[in-house]
């Protein structure tokens, strides 16, 4: 399930007879649940609608899922490999390690 960005996965409790879900992609806790479709997804847009007024309330930026910032650590000699091979290439280091990782 997607809104306005926030992704969600759903389980099902059987013995209770109810959808749970949760916000995936974020470090912040947005759950919901509801007993049918209709109602949990109802929810779900009620939880990260509530998340975001918390946010606004409160002076603070809500957290977006998945900047598209990454910070890696790796071995000097790989990071200068790359970045020569990024230069040969004509291309930054990011564009090459995102192009690597683009599998």
């Amino acid at each position: 399930m997607k809104y306005k960005g926030y992704e969600a996965v759903v389980s099902f409790d059987d013995e209770a007879e109810i959808f749970h879900g949760e916000v995936v992609d974020t470090k912040d806790v947005i759950t919901f649940q509801g007993r049918a479709a209709s109602e949990l997804k109802k929810a779900f847009k009620e939880s990260v609608d509530d998340y975001l007024a918390f946010c606004k309330k409160r002076g603070e930026k809500p957290e977006k899922p998945f900047s598209g910032n990454l910070v890696l650590r790796i071995d000097p000699a790989l990071h200068r490999k790359l970045s020569m091979a990024a230069k040969k290439s004509r291309v930054s280091l990011n564009a090459l390690i995102q192009s690597r990782l683009a599998l």
